[in-house]
């Protein structure tokens, strides 16, 4: 996030495990977002524009969630916190493709990102990756969710692929290998994040055969050898 709203809660309060009904890039929909003194001028109209926020990775305190609140230029990103009951609804990643871009006008559906995605869920070769959960991120899963145009020409498609269990090396590689086969396709980035019991992991830098990778979790950035190793897992719990 470019800016970050200071946490309206000691640091005493903050709970090690954060709530499980949300985790990170669920888009959440709510009736009211609380302002704080130093918020950005353009968060209360992006806010009346979509009442939606994205979950971000920080530790916060009972009753709460750290979400992000996403502008019409590129560089309006702001991070801030919602109340867990002004939560109205969340749509998660996975959600977003059971109609893939058929809710958006054609000329959306034209776009690099939506074209790309529809190329994947259309895709017999991605056998592997409809093992798993995954969906859209970024500005493709917000405009999927919101309806509200936020995806450009340019724009990548960030994917969320969920891995609670250990996922190989040789179908990361494959996996990552069909994606970069539809990023040429269709002339964008495809970058695609690995949930696990550590954090969230570049499929990128998995599949790369690197001995430690960075997980980003809500405690802070780390690198680990295994993402799956037990005491990530129990930490979840």
């Amino acid at each position: 996030m470019r800016v970050c709203a200071a946490a309206p809660f000691a640091p005493g309060d903050v709970r090690a495990a954060g709530d499980i009904r949300w985790q990170a890039h669920d888009i959440l929909r709510l009736r009211h977002l609380e302002a704080f003194d130093d918020e950005p001028a353009w968060v209360r109209d992006a806010f009346a524009r979509a009442p939606f926020v994205v979950v971000r990775r920080a530790l916060a305190a009972a009753g709460f969630v750290a979400v992000g609140v996403r502008g019409a230029a590129r560089n309006e990103r702001y991070g801030t916190w919602a109340r867990c009951g002004d939560i109205e609804a969340v749509v998660k990643p996975e959600a977003l493709l059971s109609e893939g871009s058929t809710r958006l006008v054609a000329q959306r559906r034209a776009l690099p990102a939506f074209i790309a995605l529809d190329a994947l869920l259309r895709d017999t070769a991605c056998s592997r990756l409809d093992d798993l959960a995954w969906g859209p991120t970024g500005s493709a899963g917000f405009e999927l969710a919101t309806l509200q145009p936020t995806v450009t020409a340019t724009s990548d498609l960030d994917l969320l692929i969920r891995t609670p269990n250990h996922l190989s090396r040789d179908d990361a590689t494959r996996i990552h290998a069909m994606l970069a086969g539809h990023a040429v396709d269709t002339g964008i980035r495809i970058d695609a994040q690995l949930e696990t019991p550590a954090g969230g992991v570049a499929l990128a830098e998995y599949a790369s055969g690197k001995a430690r990778v960075m997980a980003r979790h809500a405690s802070g950035p780390r690198l680990v050898a295994d993402p799956w190793a037990r005491e990530h897992a129990e930490a979840c719990r």
